[in-house]
């Protein structure tokens, strides 16, 4: 399958991305999110895990390490899980918090800047690659795994209107 590719033009298409996603989300999916500060990783994730049912505020982890999030898919209750590793210093820090056991095949893992936990985060199943272009984002979507490709296959994204 080939990579799933748009322009976001703003935050509403972002937000429509995030939604789509959601409603592909498989459990244990593991995404990782790649891009430079400010590429929107941050609102890509919270506007998924809002379109996934989460009432209330969704948090970034950029000091916690993780936020769990309780939703409910196709009737089964899932825990979306989100890292934001950019402050840790290294992989071994990842490994003593005891994140590698949310990595279970039925949580959803969603993390942001997977390179700090390299070698020790468990593979991804799919792969988002954010750039900032003009006023708006580049998105990529790499599926890597059975499961990835089951989650891009599912996808149905449509820009928001104007």
């Amino acid at each position: 399958m080939q990579p799933f590719k748009a322009y976001l033009p703003d935050e509403s298409a972002t937000a429509a991305l995030g939604a789509a996603l959601a409603r592909a989300l498989q459990p244990g999916l593991v995404i990782y999110l790649h891009g430079d500060l400010g590429a929107g990783k941050t609102a890509l994730t919270r506007a998924l895990i809002q379109a996934a049912g989460h009432k209330g505020t969704v948090k970034s982890p950029t000091y916690t390490l993780s936020e769990p999030y309780r939703v409910v898919l196709d009737g089964q209750p899932v825990n979306i899980i989100h890292y934001d590793l950019y402050r840790m210093s290294s992989p071994e820090e990842f490994l003593d918090a005891g994140f590698r056991e949310d990595f279970d095949g039925r949580n959803i893992c969603i993390v942001e800047w997977p390179e700090k936990g390299d070698p020790v985060l468990p593979p991804p199943d799919v792969r988002v690659l954010l750039d900032v272009s003009g006023l708006g984002r580049e998105v990529e979507l790499q599926a890597l795994s059975q499961l990835g490709l089951l989650c891009l296959d599912r996808l149905a994204y449509a820009p928001p209107t104007p």
